[in-house]
């Protein structure tokens, strides 16, 4: 039984690993997942990017993480102050080489859905909408999203409303970790404390293993700078993910 990942750990470290050299990343609302994780690669990579943040950061250095992705401390220390039009505009212009975007649903062919559950004219339930996802997912050179349950009502076979498409590379869950090879996604990992085989029977859309292999394991340099955004355990806790 590995002890190297807690399914908080594997969902932060692996969203982090989408991070690339000299790109421009961003991370947005109600996304603590990702806004820790681009605080990780700041400090567990030995390379430079370009960090944009909802609050407005540019390469913020703040002096904690803060709880909220839209926090004002994620401005501390910015090399300057964007706007949410000014992000809009980056990205349509093809200037976010990374974006992390947020999900309900999410179908094999990387399409997502962030609208309703059910009927759209009789909904089960009314999503938030798709704000700026459905601008940046199509445009933005690529796009990660996450979710801390890995089912069959997250990853289906056939969305209940497409709100965005295109542009999707890469899906983190507390055991796997999908990415887009031009056409679907295909599982590139999966967690080493649970099997191929469950990852298959949790997931809704057909899964190509051909390349996938158990996930390395996190490196001393990620595992100390989780350590240091979240040294009580406050997000780990707040999260409560699961593998089951």
């Amino acid at each position: 039984m590995s002890t190297d990942w807690s399914p908080f750990s594997y969902l932060v470290t692996n969203l982090a690993r989408f991070v690339r050299p000299d790109e421009v990343t961003f991370s947005g609302v109600n996304s603590s997942f990702p806004m820790l994780a681009c605080l990780l690669a700041k400090q567990a990579y030995e390379f430079d990017f370009t960090y944009l943040n909802v609050a407005g950061g540019v390469d913020p250095e703040p002096p904690y993480a803060p709880l909220s992705s839209s926090d004002p401390v994620l401005t501390h220390g910015s090399r300057s102050i964007f706007a949410n039009e000014d992000f809009y505009d980056l990205c349509a212009r093809g200037g976010m080489d990374l974006c992390f975007l947020g999900a309900a649903q999410i179908d094999g062919h990387g399409r997502t859905n962030v609208s309703c559950i059910g009927d759209w004219h009789h909904p089960k339930v009314r999503l938030p909408g798709g704000g700026g996802a459905a601008v940046m997912l199509p445009t933005a050179r690529r796009s990660c999203t996450w979710r801390t349950e890995h089912s069959r009502r997250v990853l289906v076979e056939q969305l209940d409303f497409v709100t965005a498409s295109g542009g999707m590379h890469g899906v983190v869950t507390p055991i796997s970790v999908f990415v887009h090879d031009g056409e679907r996604l295909r599982l590139d990992s999966w967690h080493p404390d649970v099997t191929l085989n469950e990852v298959i029977e949790r997931t809704g859309f057909a899964v190509d293993t051909t390349h996938a292999r158990p996930t390395e394991p996190p490196t001393d340099r990620e595992a100390a700078a989780l350590l240091e955004l979240d040294p009580f355990g406050a997000f780990e806790r707040d999260a409560a993910v699961a593998l089951r």
